[in-house]
């Protein structure tokens, strides 16, 4: 996804801060850094990756926790 701004003649300024501007109909803040929104879109896809691995992590520690269960199970059986 690619995200650029477009009708920036729409936008003031943010007073102090040179790559921010206020869209005038939304009111919106708007960070018009592209390698700001690079680097935030980065940290995003990382979390996104962090999260997936400790989903997975914890499907795994289950699936264990079951088999060890059924080994146990078995055991007491004999």
């Amino acid at each position: 996804m690619h995200w650029q701004y477009k009708n920036m003649a729409r936008t003031l300024r943010v007073e102090g801060f040179e790559s921010l501007v206020r869209d005038v109909n939304t009111k919106a803040i708007i960070n018009t850094n592209r390698s700001e929104y690079n680097n935030y879109m980065k940290r995003v896809k990382a979390r996104e990756n962090n999260t997936d691995t400790i989903r997975a992590l914890c499907k795994e520690i289950n699936t264990l926790k079951k088999e060890l269960f059924e080994i146990k199970k078995h055991m007491k059986k004999d």
